[in-house]
């Protein structure tokens, strides 16, 4: 029997599995039931259940963070109206407003690791002391949940911001509004149930987990890498276990993310079947890990002096001078 494919089947493009296209909607199912069950550990106080389901309950509002990320290049949802709705829903609890965060990653994908890149700020800024690199990542890597909002906030109320159009700016006004609405109608309701608990184990402590796991994940695939080219300024994750995979899936396929950069109009579930475009091609690229805990050690070698982007390899910070200033 031949078993040999034809040259058809062998170029033909397969089209990801339903499961994987259904991500979002899989990882949003199963982060209400976690919720659902949370609330009955804590009512009948069962630490035992409660500490465990908090731990799931931030990987998964990890991955809600990451479809944040996707509503922001249009591509959660094939409705637009629904991809904004729920982009600003995720936002809210997040403390983001999608028009900013919109703004602001596409000149992270239009910069890529250089001056221009605000998400990577202040690391691609080789006139920022060692120091200030310093206490800006210890704050991004364990305060999350408040400097990523600060970091964006100040790309927006900055002298000289990049973001210009009115139009854009009074859409962003309204959203950073609605969201301090809903959350003085939050804080209200529960100073007036007393419902504190609750919000403290099923909200802020698994948001503030999430939120440094999402910072943690971006130094991953930035920082500390000096190349001019997305495979030399980023670093991906491709596990083929079954452990791998299933991070990779509640994680939206965040993991290629290099194949991101590369097609940053492709949705999610497309991104694994372009992982040939991550092995190395030219010198100074970063072949794929294995996993998030290999890259997380490449990562670690860099953290006692944070940098990102190929302007460090000719520059000479200075410490002090006009070049601190420079944002």
């Amino acid at each position: 029997m031949n078993t040999t494919q034809s040259t058809e089947t062998l170029l033909e493009p397969q089209q990801p599995h339903w499961v994987s296209r259904a991500a979002f909607p899989v990882l949003t199912a199963v982060f209400f039931l976690n919720q659902a069950a949370l609330v009955a550990a804590l009512y009948f106080r069962s630490i035992w259940f409660t500490i465990p389901l908090v731990l799931t309950a931030s990987h998964l509002m990890h991955g809600m963070l990451i479809a944040f990320h996707e509503a922001s290049h249009g591509l959660l949802r094939k409705s637009r109206r629904l991809n904004e709705i729920d982009g600003i829903i995720i936002g809210i609890f997040s403390f983001m407003s999608l028009s900013l965060y919109r703004a602001a990653h596409q000149l992270h994908h239009a910069y890529l690791a250089t001056e221009r890149d605000i998400e990577l700020w202040p690391f691609v800024i080789p006139g920022k002391p060692r120091w200030f690199r310093v206490v800006a990542a210890i704050l991004e890597l364990n305060v999350g949940l408040f400097y990523t909002p600060f970091l964006f906030i100040r790309t927006f109320l900055r002298a000289g911001s990049p973001i210009r159009n009115k139009k854009l700016r009074r859409r962003i006004w309204q959203e950073l509004a609605l969201t301090a609405g809903v959350w003085f109608s939050i804080l209200a309701a529960l100073t007036w149930s007393g419902a504190w608990k609750y919000f403290l184990l099923m909200y802020l402590a698994p948001a503030f987990l999430a939120a440094n796991m999402q910072s943690w994940r971006k130094y991953i695939e930035h920082v500390g890498l000096t190349g001019s080219t997305v495979n030399s300024s980023t670093r991906s994750i491709i596990s083929e276990g079954p452990l791998g995979r299933l991070v990779a899936f509640t994680l939206l396929h965040e993991p290629y993310h290099g194949v991101h950069h590369r097609h940053s109009g492709v949705p999610h579930a497309e991104l694994p079947q372009l992982a040939s475009e991550l092995e190395p091609k030219n010198p100074g690229e970063v072949s794929p890990f294995p996993s998030y805990r290999h890259a997380l050690m490449d990562l670690l070698r860099s953290l006692a002096d944070p940098r990102a982007g190929a302007q460090w390899r000719t520059a000479t910070p200075p410490l002090t001078g006009a070049h601190n200033q420079m944002v």
